[in-house]
């Protein structure tokens, strides 16, 4: 264990109480990057628990505004290290320098902590409520232990344990974070978790308000899920891991909240393809579908189309595309057995290939561009089996017969994240689209119009979740400030608290001029009257 990089606990950084190693490996060159990490123990984990507990209670006391200017000088301090930072996770994940990771995803890492920083020092996230009338008084607060935040491989920063959104979100409602790193992008992770203690320290935070650990095996994970002194988790990976760690939490009483799963339906209505020729059309759900190797959650992995001239030319145009386009490298090996198991399943369900289907074509790890076909009723008759997510670059085409079949194939998706309907700008369309978008909008937690999906904006409005399989609770969002906090807060009530005991968020003056809350069933900045 001498040789591997050491885990932070407690403040420090020291060698972990393990039980083995592991190397990262490159990608593109299917090679190791040269760095060896710890699986940790039980031990390190209890640890990490118990130095988070004890740091809870000192960021319990802890004005907002501190907790503010650690997010903004988190940020500050990962723009200084961005080319190392974009180095390390370049070669642990082999997605593009640039323009992937130093010009979209670490400047939108940087903007979702500053985005957290602010809903902190704003405070109206935590929905403060007065009733003067009978003296009682609430708000969200934090959770009085640490979150353990599990991040996911496809995006080593914007959803990074040390420093993505669920990070930014459990930190600014007032948490410490334990992270535990995705295998895939260790060494990422340990130049941010440097980064985020640093900075945590620049500000004064308790040393264990940021803690890291690599790896553990599955029932320390599940230990450390359902250790009662951790307060929540956040997770984002594969369904079969996520479900195992909600069965340990669930049994112990703790808040889980999982992104698991999504194929995001793409429904094409006739009139759009009439009305907007094949290439246009073709060119989005293409450029959606391949971008990153396909490796997003909102990947459109179903396109639903109604049977006729019009579909079996996008779909032939979709083909020739496909057979085309240069194919990408996958994240991992894993990654691309992942997806060599999930096409030869969809295809035992009834799937017919149209084109890619293979390993290989690409640089490194990699998967053929990869379409197939299926029937509206052959989908109705398996829909379980047929929308088993292939998490890479890869499309299911399901032609209904007719409205109504499409109707009752809506009916069988699962929840997604997204759901798309493109349909006719003068409103050819609108009965059809009256009729499934019901339907479609039950089932996902976005519905777009006229757009693919890929695209996730750092907005307010913004609603990364949707029902299960997607999230495990359809009533949060992971990405979309200041809502992703309410995931990580408690709802704190006070009754007949003497005024200078309250937080200062409840005290008849607004501690800031500029927080909403809701006084006497009005929401205002004003301050509340004299109770």
């Amino acid at each position: 264990m001498s040789d591997a990089k050491p885990v932070l606990i407690d403040g420090e950084w020291r060698a972990a109480d393990g039980e083995g190693t592991f190397e990262p490996r490159n990608p593109t060159a299917q090679s190791p990057t040269g760095e060896l990490y710890p699986v940790s123990s039980l031990n390190d984990v209890e640890a990490a628990v118990r130095a988070g507990a004890a740091a809870a209670e000192e960021m319990a006391g802890l004005a907002p505004t501190v907790i503010a200017s650690f997010l903004e000088r988190f940020a500050e301090r990962i723009e200084a290290r961005a080319d190392e930072l974009v180095a390390m996770a370049h070669a642990e994940s082999g997605l593009p320098a640039s323009p992937r990771l130093q010009d979209i995803e670490l400047p939108r890492t940087a903007d979702q902590l500053r985005q957290a920083a602010a809903a902190a020092r704003a405070g109206s996230w935590a929905l403060p409520t007065i009733d003067s009338q009978s003296g009682i008084r609430s708000m969200y607060a934090a959770l009085g232990g640490p979150v353990v935040v599990f991040g996911p491989n496809n995006f080593p920063f914007a959803f990074n344990s040390l420093a993505g959104g669920d990070f930014a979100s459990a930190i600014a409602a007032g948490n410490p974070v334990i992270g535990k790193a995705n295998s895939s992008h260790p060494g990422t992770t340990r130049l941010l978790g440097e980064e985020a203690f640093a900075a945590s320290q620049d500000v004064g935070l308790p040393t264990a308000a940021v803690q890291l650990i690599y790896r553990t095996d599955h029932q320390v994970g599940e230990q450390l899920v359902s250790h009662p002194l951790v307060a929540a988790t956040g997770y984002t990976g594969s369904r079969s891991a996520g479900l195992a760690l909600k069965a340990a939490a669930d049994q112990a009483g703790k808040p889980i909240y999982l992104e698991l799963s999504s194929i995001n339906p793409v429904v094409v209505l006739p009139g759009a393809i009439a009305e907007r020729g094949g290439d246009e059309l073709m060119d989005e759900f293409v450029t959606s579908c391949l971008m990153g190797t396909g490796q997003f959650c909102t990947n459109p992995g179903i396109v639903l189309l109604l049977k006729g001239e019009g579909a079996e030319q996008f779909i032939a145009a979709a083909r020739e595309k496909f057979g085309e386009a240069p194919v990408g490298t996958m994240l991992t090996e894993g990654v691309q057995k992942n997806m060599e198991r999930s096409v030869s399943h969809l295809r035992e369900a009834g799937a017919e290939l149209l084109v890619g289907g293979a390993t290989g074509g690409g640089a490194g790890y990699s998967f053929q561009n990869t379409l197939l076909r299926v029937s509206g009723t052959q989908f109705i008759k398996e829909p379980e089996k047929l929308q088993e997510e292939a998490f890479g670059n890869e499309s299911l085409f399901v032609v209904a017969d007719d409205m109504d079949q499409a109707l009752e194939v809506s009916r069988r998706f699962e929840g997604n994240l997204t759901g798309c309907i493109y349909s006719h700008s003068g409103g050819d369309d609108d009965a059809l689209y009256n009729r499934i978008a019901p339907i479609l909008r039950r089932k996902v937690g976005r519905l777009l119009n006229d757009k693919m999906p890929t695209g996730v904006a750092v907005s307010s409005a913004m609603n990364h979740g949707g029902p299960y399989p997607a999230t495990g609770h359809p009533g949060f969002t992971a990405v979309g400030l200041p809502a992703s906090l309410l995931r990580f807060g408690m709802l704190q009530c006070f009754d007949n608290v003497r005024p200078h005991r309250l937080p200062p968020a409840l005290r008849d003056q607004n501690p800031t001029g500029q927080m909403w809350r809701l006084v006497d069933k009005e929401w205002t900045q004003a301050d509340a009257a004299a109770g």
